[in-house]
């Protein structure tokens, strides 16, 4: 007698401590690559060289997992433009991330990078969901008075010359990133639900490949394609590519066994690690004020996180 087909079930997710530490390390790695990118900056590679090597690198490999895992390259009706929105968008922030890093201490370009759950919420609520709740709002405001710490306002007031005429730039571009991003979740979540994640994602790092190909042969960014001028120079765009597209299939592929729900949190690693390889690496400090200040971020995205999940 024939048996019937065991039908599909969730592979079993990691135990905590092991998706903890795992998470922490790709966190690390994110981190690395941000980091890399500053080397290769200061050595005078082209912002849309090193995008383009990031994207490209991915791209490779989500190409080999959407062959290894046999998906299906067609996409639902209407879905095309909203991916192409949403491709273009990553790639916007991208862009807006890395010229942060160019201009500013790693940790402070992230940092900013992560008023992305407050810039989420704003939008989602302009857009017609719920309006965030009155200790979500108080964390939010708790949050960006870390911010105004951590990026020493008081100091730019006083002396502006004094943080360098990188900073206000840099701030722009940090807080940017964070806005193109958000619209790019947010289109994710409500308009591309039918689109599958593996293809999805290849996809929209095709996007930005694609895009920064064309702005780099037009030459709209100065300098975009510029090649390094060091060893070091080098060294950092490879280290770059690689650590983000490590970092990135492995979450990918790990995503159903590590318990996003109750672990996510510990993505906010990554300001933390970018604030030890910015030392270790780039000589990059932060005074006792600003590492106050960081860590109310961190406290605050950690709360949002985890009151959300509960």
């Amino acid at each position: 007698m024939s048996t019937p087909s065991a039908e599909f079930t969730a592979p079993a997710p990691f135990p905590r401590p092991l998706a903890l530490a795992l998470m922490c390390g790709l966190a690390t790695l994110f981190a690395a690559n941000h980091v890399s990118a500053r080397v290769a900056f200061d050595a005078g590679a082209g912002l849309l060289l090193a995008i383009v090597l990031r994207s490209g690198v991915a791209t490779l490999a989500l190409a080999a997992l959407v062959v290894f895992q046999r998906k299906s390259l067609r996409m639902p009706a209407g879905t095309g433009r909203w991916q192409l929105t949403v491709g273009l968008l990553v790639a916007v922030q991208s862009l807006c991330l890395y010229s942060a890093v160019a201009r500013i201490p790693v940790v402070v370009a992230l940092l900013l990078m992560n008023t992305l759950p407050i810039q989420l919420a704003l939008l989602s609520w302009a857009l017609g969901g719920s309006r965030p709740t009155a200790r979500a709002a108080l964390v939010m405001g708790v949050i960006l008075v870390g911010l105004v710490v951590v990026l020493d306002v008081p100091a730019w007031l006083n002396d502006p010359e004094a943080m360098g005429p990188g900073w206000p730039a840099g701030v722009a571009f940090g807080l940017a990133a964070a806005t193109a991003f958000a619209g790019a979740l947010w289109i994710t979540e409500h308009r591309l639900a039918a689109l599958g994640s593996t293809l999805r994602s290849l996809l929209t790092m095709l996007t930005v490949l694609v895009a920064m190909i064309i702005a780099g042969g037009l030459g709209l960014v100065p300098g975009g394609m510029a090649l390094p001028q060091s060893l070091p120079g080098w060294a950092g765009l490879v280290l770059l590519a690689l650590c983000y597209a490590v970092a990135f299939s492995t979450l990918f592929i790990c995503v159903p066994r590590l318990d996003m729900a109750r672990n996510a949190p510990a993505m906010n690693m990554e300001p933390v690690a970018a604030l030890i390889l910015g030392y270790l690496v780039l000589g990059q400090t932060l005074s006792p004020v600003q590492l106050a200040g960081g860590a109310i971020v961190l406290a605050g995205i950690l709360f949002l996180g985890l009151s959300k999940r509960a």
